[in-house]
């Protein structure tokens, strides 16, 4: 057997839910470092390792991982015949999980919600979720998933609580179910996305599915709605000077951001502007690109070109969260270079591609000539404040 085979068995195994580990949550250090004392009487402090006896788990820890590992034995067995398996019946069995949790590690903390709430769910899994286990929280993704409760699959993937070889199978799911907003909360969130996941997200957005629309609708009302608050934020007199220029600022990189992009662009903005992507695994998804969706790629690429052209100063624009998701001018210049890289010699065969690439390098000539004249005047003004 070669070392490939061995290696591809081996992440194979470990990606086959049969139990929770031991020590599936974090544990809590203050009651076992109290326990610790020296094996022996006069250790010998030069040793490289000290025994040590009294290793044991406070009772509130051991009694939370018991309860995972009966919680995640029950869901399992209930997901072998999911045809017969409810949401309400699922929900009857996460919630008390997850309030056993809340009761031991928030005492006498309330909640905040009513259990009667249709966002009780979920607002339990932003407050304990990380605490029920990654093993546990990939079955419970699973199992939402399963049962289409898609506002939890969001909160999941909100709070990073599961594994991230979970994505392998959540992202081809929540792009047949055409769930744009969840497809962007993955690329917003994950850490790890390998090139067949990206290359699943950006044939996605590069030439959406008739049956898609709907949702990325609903993407592009989530970056409306930020662009106007921060339109009005701007226009508030009663902010002090610095505020307001930073919501100025920000209001016209989200402008910039919005117009002129289609619902499916809008969720490519993601992709450009995240700093969890690998470029070596989206060079390679971009390399298995059809000819469309690489046209359409290069249209992206040069509308944003030509709006940094019109508007420079928004490229270093920042101060709002909202921001953070617009690509600066750097992520587009690096997706052009990644872009050529990979697909050069079909880009130039191919007529279909000129009008895009002759149009780009305008645009890139004129912010070089640009980037140079700054140089030279940056140049100048360095040695002249040297002399004075």
């Amino acid at each position: 057997m070669s070392l490939l085979e061995v290696i591809a068995r081996a992440s194979a195994k470990s990606q086959t839910q049969v139990a929770p580990s031991d020590y599936p949550i974090v544990l809590d250090p203050e009651p076992i470092f109290d326990n610790l004392k020296p094996k022996f009487d006069d250790p010998n402090t030069s040793a490289a390792a000290i025994p040590f006896t009294g290793w044991k788990i406070s009772q509130t820890d051991s009694e939370l991982i018991d309860s995972g590992k009966k919680f995640f034995t029950k869901l399992q067995k209930k997901l072998k015949n999911p045809t017969s398996f409810t949401k309400v019946e699922f929900l009857g069995t996460l919630n008390p999980f997850l309030e056993n949790i809340w009761e031991k590690k928030r005492v006498g903390e309330s909640i905040g919600v009513d259990s009667s709430n249709d966002g009780y769910a979920r607002v339990l899994i932003e407050k304990v979720g990380n605490l029920m286990g990654k093993d546990v929280a990939g079955l419970v993704l699973e199992a939402c998933v399963v049962l289409e409760i898609w506002d939890l699959v969001g909160a999941l993937i909100a709070n990073g609580v599961f594994p991230n070889s979970c994505y392998q199978r959540l992202v081809p799911k929540i792009v047949e179910k055409r769930r744009s907003e969840l497809v962007c909360l993955c690329v917003k969130h994950a850490s790890d996305l390998r090139s067949s996941e990206l290359l699943l997200i950006l044939k996605y957005f590069l030439d959406p599915p008739k049956d898609g629309y709907a949702s990325l609708v609903d993407v592009r009302k989530e970056w409306e709605s930020r662009a106007l608050a921060t339109v009005e934020k701007a226009g508030d007199q009663s902010l002090s000077d610095k505020k307001l220029r930073v919501a100025k600022d920000a209001a016209v990189l989200l402008m910039v951001a919005y117009d002129g992009f289609s619902s499916a662009e809008l969720c490519l903005h993601y992709l450009l502007a995240s700093k969890n992507l690998d470029e070596a695994m989206l060079s390679a998804a971009i390399s298995k690109l059809s000819g469309k969706e690489m046209k359409s790629l290069l249209r992206y690429l040069g509308k944003w070109l030509k709006k940094y052209e019109r508007f420079p100063r928004a490229s270093t624009a920042s101060g709002l969260k909202a921001c953070d998701w617009v690509p600066k001018l750097e992520d587009v210049v690096k997706c052009i270079g990644l872009v050529l890289d990979e697909n050069y010699s079909a880009l130039v065969l191919h007529p279909e591609f000129h009008e895009e690439l002759r149009s780009m390098n305008e645009l890139v000539a004129s912010v070089a000539l640009e980037a140079r004249f700054c140089c030279s005047v940056a140049s100048v003004a360095g040695k002249l404040m040297a002399e004075v």
